[in-house]
């Protein structure tokens, strides 16, 4: 049990947990201490001198963010002192800044401008001229303006201890002081733009929001992001239906503050000029625009004059999507054969750890990552591929002190952080863990977290691994995209229907469809031509996506598809956390791929469910909550905005070994699969064009 000393603040008696800052204290039982440098988490500074407090028998005031609270002290955070104080430092920090509330990006939202209002003069002493700067671009997506920095080092700190970047730095010194970039006039950095929701005021500003909108004309919708596997909560900031920018600011959600650039900046693909509005269906060789009532009738008649199908699936559609999918598939169309690209083992994962209980779950969290004493990360670059990992494992480093393991193909940038690495060849990842029995047994809880790298029979082993440690071990496979662990929990395999029960009838996985000779396919969200050849003109292709990729090229009925953005349902992120996706806005002339499939079915016949547009996703989740084992989850949880853990170890899970199928497309921060193509702010930094995809795959 942690000490508690007991503390006056403003006359009353209150209790905290020995060595609590004042601040902290404060903020626990309710009272604001205003600060501008302090910010949780980020080393203390205590260089704006707004949260000065007075305590007793102190001969002067104190900065609450440096201050432990102490058995028996008395403390005023607000008396004519400190407001005289206050009013003084704001007063000496309006010197230089600018008075450009009604253009500044920050207006409304500005920690400067609440600060003023509630303490300011009305009235300024100084006379003198004030000192301009001009604005400086550091880079396609941040933007600085000198003289409404406060110098708070906030930016210095979140770069420098939250990201392990250390892209900007202090220059000059007294009134010509400014932040500056690593690299000249410019920053070589992972353009998250960390920066510049940390900033107090609007020194650091968006170049995808500036000056476009302010916060009172925006409605918002947090939502999980598109892109990668972790399932970061990004708030959505809508105007006149269409995203202006993309934030975290709340810090709610399983990533707190943190975002990406692709969580960030990564919403553009919703507006671009190339997405597909119009069904197309393909006459004397060419795919024509037509009504939705055409490209259903022929997407439905090709399909039902089809003896033999194949289905692929997304890892970028919601659960709903994949769970009605595979339902179309193995229900309507009759064929067992239906699979989607896959970057994570889950099945051999699920089936090692076949008989472990519930509770304590040997399957671990995103959470469980920032609490746990150790990790042992084998394969994958977090830094790249799983961002909020790498966040989550710095931080659990820095202010927890965590053991971190790494065995790894390649040195990675969280080697910085680790008490040992060791570099592998290919294959041979499971035998070099020997090196680090010993540490380990030493830990009392490690999570054990592997990429693409671990799979087949070398989970089996990793597992068996885990088990000779004396501590409670977990485990957390990576796989790449927002919802590629709910296609496999959803059974868009060949083997395994939903909750990794086996399938009445065991089918084609996805080369063996594209290499065999079935007469049909159908495509949702999926581009399958940029890794395999699929022959055009050999089998009749329905393609439901949001662009014209390669896959979309070959189709012989063509129907746009609503973005990960505009549409409702849940996703499961790669450690298992459920999270509901909300509808942040609509594009005229796409459907979402629930109401395709269900519009198609209704045309072939078949008696699917979910009949109802306008309540699809509502009666598919109610089904999924009755019939998958692991996702009878409250939901009344996922309508707050939590993130649930779906319990999935449902006993031995019999399938089909195919290692080969299990690879990562190794994206960057910079590209995304099809999705990241169509994104022109993570194409504009420089960044990335320098850490190129090595393979261009996707989806």
């Amino acid at each position: 049990m942690p000490e508690l000393v007991k503390f006056k603040l403003n006359d009353k008696e209150l209790t905290a947990e020995k060595g609590t800052l004042l601040i902290e204290a404060a903020r626990q039982n309710g009272v604001e201490i205003p600060a501008f440098c302090y910010y949780p988490g980020l080393s203390l500074q205590a260089a704006c001198r707004m949260c000065l407090v007075d305590i007793e028998k102190r001969p002067k005031l104190a900065t609450a963010c440096t201050e432990p609270v102490m058995e028996g002290m008395v403390v005023w955070s607000d008396n004519e002192k400190i407001h005289t104080a206050r009013k003084t430092t704001l007063e000496f920090l309006l010197t230089n800044h600018p008075l450009d509330c009604p253009v500044c990006d920050k207006g409304g939202e500005c920690e400067l401008q609440d600060m003023v209002f509630r303490y300011g003069a009305g009235g300024s002493r100084f006379v003198e001229e004030k000192l301009h700067v001009p604005e400086q671009k550091w880079s396609p997506v941040v933007y600085y303006d000198a003289p409404r920095c406060i110098l708070c080092y906030r930016c210095i700190r979140i770069c420098n201890e939250g990201m392990g970047v250390g892209a900007l730095g202090l220059n000059y010194r007294g009134v010509n002081s400014e932040i500056v970039p690593n690299k000249g006039d410019h920053l070589e950095c992972e353009e998250c733009g960390m920066c510049i929701d940390i900033c107090p005021v609007g020194a650091l500003t968006s170049g995808a929001y500036r000056y476009q909108t302010r916060p009172w004309e925006m409605t918002y919708v947090a939502t999980p992001c598109a892109h990668c596997g972790d399932g970061c909560k990004v708030t959505l900031s809508v105007r006149n239906n269409q995203i202006m920018r993309g934030n975290n600011r709340d810090a709610s959600g399983l990533n707190g503050e943190f975002l990406c650039i692709k969580g960030r900046y990564g919403y553009d693909f919703t507006h671009s000029a190339e997405r597909i509005t119009k069904p197309r269906v393909r006459k004397n060789d060419e795919l024509v625009e037509c009504t939705w009532t055409e490209a259903i009738a022929a997407a439905a008649a090709g399909l039902k004059a089809a003896k033999t199908h194949g289905v692929i699936g997304s890892t970028h559609t919601t659960n709903e999507e994949n769970f009605f999918l595979q339902k179309f598939a193995r229900q309507g169309l009759k064929t067992p054969h239906i699979d989607h690209r896959r970057s994570a083992d889950f099945p051999a994962l699920m089936d090692a750890l076949a008989g472990r209980p519930a509770t304590p779950s040997a399957l671990a969290t995103s959470r469980d990552v920032l609490e746990a004493p150790a990790v042992l990360l084998i394969g994958n670059n977090p830094t790249d591929q799983h961002p909020m990992l790498a966040w989550n494992i710095r931080t659990a480093v820095r202010l927890r002190k965590q053991h971190l393991y790494i065995v790894n193909r390649a040195s990675i940038p969280l080697v910085a952080q680790a008490e040992a690495a060791k570099i592998a060849k290919a294959g041979e990842e499971i035998e070099e863990l020997e090196r680090f029995r010993d540490a380990l047994a030493k830990e009392k809880d490690v999570v054990i977290i592997f990429g693409s790298e671990v799979k087949g029979a070398d989970i089996t082993k990793l597992v068996a691994f885990g088990d000779t440690l004396p501590g409670h071990t977990r485990y957390i496979a990576l796989a790449d995209n927002a919802n590629s662990r709910g296609a496999v929990d959803m059974g868009v395999l060949p083997d395994l229907g939903p909750g990794y029960q086996p399938a009445a009838q065991a089918g084609m996985a996805l080369d063996e469809m594209l290499a065999g000779n079935l007469e049909a396919f159908l495509i949702v969200g999926a581009n399958p031509a940029r890794r395999y050849l699929i022959q055009a003109g050999k089998a009749f292709v329905v393609v439901q996506d949001m662009f014209l990729t390669e896959t979309a090229q070959i189709a012989d009925v063509l129907l746009p598809s609503a973005g990960p953005y505009e549409k409702g349902g849940t996703v499961t992120n790669t450690y298992g956390e459920v999270q509901r996706q909300k509808l942040g806005l609509l594009v005229n002339g796409a459907k979402t791929d629930l109401e395709i499939l269900s519009l198609i079915a209704r045309a072939m016949g078949f008696d699917l469910g979910a009949a109802n547009a306008a309540t699809q996703s509502n009666e598919v989740f109610e089904e999924i909550r009755r019939s998958v084992k692991g996702y009878n989850i409250a939901a009344a949880a996922l309508w707050t905005g939590s993130a649930v853990p779906a319990v999935t170890l449902n006993g031995a899970v019999p399938h089909r070994d195919r290692p080969d199928l299990i690879a990562s497309s190794n994206d960057t921060l910079f590209t995304s699969g099809t999705l990241g193509r169509y994104c022109s702010a993570l194409s504009a930094v420089a960044e990335a064009k320098e850490r190129k995809n090595p393979e261009g795959i996707g989806k």
